[in-house]
């Protein structure tokens, strides 16, 4: 696994060939996620899953990638808030609740109100990569207020940053951007790889190639960590199924988004996105509803 810090401790995950432990002197074998469906054609390991608008799609398991290890039997949702919580006190993993936000959630946060209603940690976008033809790189306009209101609140910040580089030069100069904004500031989170699919128009990156995809995500994350951040990468399971490649990128951790009521990934991931309609006091409107899974000892 990559560094972790105390503030946002990683799983360490045991890929074993019958699936994914978190104890190695336990002979037991987790169980296959719910939400997960898998089944083998011709002796090769197949998974489906569904992306926002219902698509179904399969793809290849990869069993050398690290397994999601996750006993979703264990999840609870509260019924007044919609956040949800994991406790699996037989293997010492338990979660964090938190939210990312950018200046769509607006200018009048109320990072106490946010804090006191049980948001422990917030991802806050730092900018983003213009998919224009341009690429300007742009800073997200409340990127400053919202860090100062969340540390201010006493909550854990990390940070993510929106890609279109169509190079290894812009992906450092992105990296590099990133560095500038967040150094002021006690970033204790990891500076997160945004990089996705445009779908509903033109994009400058609809030329870049899978193993480009996967090795933007190694150059932004490692220049950032040989800065001393910890880091990770923002995908859905369609980006991890098709584009990326996992076996490259599985000593990196992943924060996933799946809006369903189960998440698909069969891979290990350490945040699960459940929800982008979330409503939580102090921010007006909807806002992203995430959960961080972290084992006990690492607290």
């Amino acid at each position: 696994m990559r560094k972790v810090k105390i503030l946002f401790p990683a799983l360490a995950c045991i890929f074993l060939l019958t699936g994914c432990g978190l104890h190695p002197d336990k002979e037991e074998v987790r169980k296959k996620p719910a939400g997960v469906v898998i089944e083998e054609k011709d002796g090769i390991p197949y998974f489906h899953f569904r992306d926002v608008e219902e698509n179904e799609y399969e793809a290849v398991l990869l069993e050398s990638v690290p397994r999601c290890i996750y006993d979703f039997d264990k999840m609870i949702t509260d019924e007044n808030s919609g956040f949800k919580a994991y406790t699996d006190e037989e293997h010492g993993v338990t979660s964090r609740m938190g939210i990312d936000v950018s200046e769509f959630q607006g200018e009048d946060i109320d990072w106490k109100q946010v804090k006191d209603s049980g948001i422990e940690f917030v991802f806050i976008r730092v900018g983003y990569r213009a998919y224009g033809e341009g690429g300007e790189l742009v800073l997200d306009a409340m990127f400053d207020q919202n860090v100062q209101g969340a540390l201010e609140a006493g909550m854990d910040v990390g940070v993510y940053f929106f890609s279109q580089a169509v190079s290894a030069a812009e992906v450092i100069e992105e990296a590099e951007f990133v560095l500038d904004h967040i150094r002021p500031y006690e970033i204790s989170g990891p500076v997160v790889y945004d990089t996705e699919e445009i779908s509903w128009d033109e994009a400058r990156t609809d030329e870049n190639t899978d193993q480009e995809f996967t090795n933007f995500c190694k150059i932004f994350c490692d220049t950032l960590e040989y800065e001393g951040y910890d880091t990770m990468i923002y995908a859905n399971m369609k980006w991890m199924a098709f584009t990326l490649d996992m076996e490259e990128l599985k000593e990196y951790d992943f924060w996933y988004a799946d809006y369903h009521e189960l998440p698909q990934c069969p891979y290990d991931y350490k945040v699960w996105q459940y929800s982008e309609t979330g409503s939580v006091p102090g921010i007006q409107g909807n806002v992203d509803l995430d959960i961080w899974f972290q084992e006990d000892d690492e607290k």
